[in-house]
């Protein structure tokens, strides 16, 4: 599979490989800082093209989950700093998920108990975990035009947070019915401004994150996730085929480092996203949606194929901190442990043996 070991420019970076480690939520950030098993769990996968960070909220109105980190104060921003420097001392490259929840979203996660925001008042349908159990998501409060310049603004200071963190870069979450996917789909976005409607008015939000975090760090330290036709926390996407390839137009003058397709079952509207975006491509191929994790096999398949420039993979990156060894070596491939996915301490964090290690 030598395609996944060829090299491949990302913005200013030149990777050594195109395996890229997918965000993946772990929730060990207690108060929204990271710690020193979070510096070893990434400085563990560093032998990845690209490690990109699980979702990291860029205010406090942007949570959706408990124990996930953020990135908008100096003090978070100091301890992913020993993230970033353990990756970088071990030859990575790093870029942080900036992801704002939107309506996924709920009042226990805020210190004034406020209800998260969303393009409008349309509740997601589903459930969040609490220590409390399992409770639903609140009916949001629609955002105003001021409230949507603010969190542009929330996703700037994130993204400088974020140099000053060492970071590579910044992937903005355009993905799996957050918030600016929200803005992107009609059963979501029930606005009559000139942030709703018409396709050119759903991408309008994104497009303004894209350009004003371009403006501020550069736009090859920028990237965007996106998932055409998933229908995760409550979306129902009618329109995917016309709105990708018109958000992809429309991001195509700030020349982003990339666009990440989580693919759900939509191959042929990632063919139509590889034909309208001029830029690199990292794709996590769901050809249907009963594909249940990415194999190499699949990885290094869709690069023969031509469908992008690099391969995102999650559970086997999880399980495995040596994968371009093991994928080297054929295999044998650890299993990852459900149960330990979220919340605890290194038990199925950082403690997934290397080959070395047998």
């Amino acid at each position: 599979m030598n395609e996944l070991f060829e090299q491949v420019t990302l913005g200013k970076l030149d990777l050594p490989n195109r395996l890229v480690m997918a965000p993946m939520t772990r929730s060990r950030a207690a108060g929204g800082l990271v710690t020193d098993l979070t510096a070893e769990y990434y400085a563990q996968r560093a032998g990845a093209g690209l490690i990109i960070t699980e979702g990291t909220q860029p205010s406090v109105i942007g949570q959706g989950y408990i124990d996930t980190p953020g990135l908008h104060s100096r003090e978070q921003a100091e301890e992913w700093r020993r993230v970033t420097d353990a990756v970088h001392g071990r030859g990575g490259r790093i870029f942080v998920q900036l992801m704002h929840s939107g309506r996924v979203g709920h009042p226990c996660l805020y210190p004034d108990g406020a209800l998260p925001v969303a393009p409008s008042a349309i509740a997601s349908g589903g459930q969040i975990y609490t220590q409390d159990g399992m409770l639903d998501h609140p009916t949001p409060r629609p955002m105003t035009l001021e409230d949507i310049a603010s969190t542009v603004e929330d996703f700037v200071t994130a993204a400088t947070y974020a140099m000053e963190a060492g970071f590579d870069g910044v992937e903005l979450h355009a993905a799996n019915g957050y918030l600016l996917h929200q803005f992107l789909c009609g059963s979501a976005n029930a606005r009559s401004d000139a942030y709703g409607g018409s396709v050119e008015n759903r991408i309008r939000f994104a497009v303004e994150v894209a350009q004003a975090v371009s403006d501020a760090i550069g736009p090859e330290r920028v990237g965007m996730r996106i998932s055409p036709a998933n229908g995760n926390n409550g979306i129902n996407e009618r329109d995917s085929a016309d709105v990708y390839p018109a958000l992809m137009r429309a991001l195509a003058p700030y020349e982003l480092a990339y666009v990440h397709i989580m693919e759900f079952g939509s191959r042929e509207i990632t063919k139509l996203v590889r034909a309208a975006w001029p830029g690199t491509l990292i794709l996590n191929p769901h050809a249907t949606g009963q594909d249940a994790k990415v194999t190499p096999e699949a990885a290094a398949a869709v690069l023969r194929e031509g469908l992008c420039d690099a391969v995102s993979l999650a559970s086997l990156w999880l399980a495995n901190p040596d994968l371009p060894e093991r994928i080297r070596a054929g295999g044998p491939y650890n299993e990852a442990d459900p149960s330990t996915f979220y919340g605890g301490d290194h038990r199925g964090y950082t403690d997934y043996p290397t080959v070395a290690a047998r």
